[in-house]
């Protein structure tokens, strides 16, 4: 893909058919600021560009019948979500449709040159399928501050050996084509807020909570990244004070008494001390535990899991409730591997945020489960590329 909008109106009308699909120029003139004529004149640009093809005549809307246009259906677009133990790859269409999804365990401590072997790989493959032959963007998320104008990793406390890696420009060579990077939980709220539980909300807040906990900040229906790319690191907000050491350095922040790894570790303790007998047999078959074993012991009625899974969301629902007073957003979504600890998680996450938050922020605040799953990482990716490649060059 080479070619570019010449113009805003032309972007405009390139994300409208993205987010919207096929659509007659008549539907399209009602939907931007634009004299019949001018509209004609940039859609006839962009069908010259490639970038937009025909598409049969729309449905009559009295008098002559009008065209449809759309994307151009051999668009291609990488999505790439680098998360701390997995990585998820996959490929769309230019209306962000997955056509095809790879999902691997990866360990993001094993470094850069070592994870984009294995991302290359799977990109290989997928192309190899039959999926595509090239692709005209890649998006990519890593699970840690990202400074965006350069696509470069800043100081990200779980990824040793990432600081300051040229993640875009190395990939880019690789892969031949225009390459963004962004934090996951940013891509993870670009894909709820594109196709997911946040469509219609133009500020929420997605949170994170995985290996690390993160925040997705969305203003306006534009993601917020802060001056040096690391807004929405709530992971290391201290939500016990003095309390245990953190991977960045400080003590009792929220990540290191409530995520995966931490959930994992609190319940190979009460395993050993014999607290419980469901996460005891796992332990011993397993010869270690995770969050999705505290997951299906608390399905099982475990009340040494149910009690793990409640004071994590209690603590995490205590940090949510100061953004809520703080950013009044419109909805909060709850995504990441520990939401398969489910309902019990987010109750526990609601009863806090309610209880704390003053009735005015969330007397009409909806905080659900995302929708998406593992996919919203990756369409979120898509999304981010495509965002930079229809907008004016």
């Amino acid at each position: 893909m080479t070619a570019r909008p010449g113009n805003a109106h032309q972007a405009r009308l390139l994300k409208l058919l993205r987010d919207g699909g096929p659509n007659s120029r008549a539907q399209l003139g009602d939907q931007v600021d634009l004299s019949r004529s001018k509209l004609a004149v940039e859609v006839d640009r962009l069908l010259e560009t490639g970038l937009v093809v025909a598409d049969g005549l729309a449905a009559s809307r009295g008098g002559r019948r009008s065209h449809n246009i759309r994307l151009n259906p051999e668009l291609r677009f990488l999505g790439v979500d680098i998360g701390a133990t997995s990585v998820d790859v996959a490929v769309t269409n230019a209306e962000l449709e997955t056509l095809g999804h790879l999902n691997q365990p990866m360990d993001v401590r094993e470094g850069p040159v070592a994870v984009f072997e294995q991302v290359l790989a799977m990109a290989a493959k997928l192309r190899a399928s039959g999926l595509a032959e090239g692709f005209d963007g890649a998006g990519i998320g890593v699970p840690g501050p990202v400074r965006f104008p350069e696509g470069i990793p800043v100081a990200p406390p779980i990824m040793p050996g990432w600081d300051g890696f040229p993640v875009r420009e190395a990939l880019s060579q690789e892969l031949g084509c225009p390459v963004m990077v962004d934090n996951d939980v940013n891509l993870m709220a670009m894909g709820e807020q594109h196709a997911g539980v946040a469509r219609t909300v133009a500020d929420f807040l997605c949170v994170k909570i995985g290996t690390g906990i993160g925040c997705g900040i969305v203003v306006g229906g534009e993601v917020y990244r802060g001056t040096t790319g690391s807004a929405g690191d709530i992971g290391h907000i201290q939500a016990v004070p003095d309390g245990r050491p953190c991977a960045c350095g400080n003590r009792g922040c929220l990540e290191a008494h409530f995520s995966g790894a931490a959930l994992a570790r609190d319940a190979t303790e009460a395993a050993r001390q014999g607290l419980s007998a469901e996460l005891a047999s796992r332990l011993e078959t397993d010869g270690g535990l995770t969050a999705v074993d505290v997951a299906a012991a608390a399905a099982a009625g475990d009340a040494t899991a149910l009690d793990l899974i409640r004071e994590g969301g209690n603590r995490t629902g205590q940090v949510i409730a100061g953004l809520v007073s703080f950013f009044n957003p419109g909805l909060v979504v709850i995504g990441g591997g520990v939401t398969g600890l489910g309902h019990t998680l987010l109750a526990a996450i609601r009863t806090q945020v309610y209880r704390q938050s003053l009735p005015l922020a969330t007397g009409n605040l909806p905080i659900v489960l995302g929708e998406l799953g593992p996919t919203a990482g990756v369409i979120g990716a898509a999304r981010l590329i495509s965002d930079h490649l229809f907008s004016p060059a």
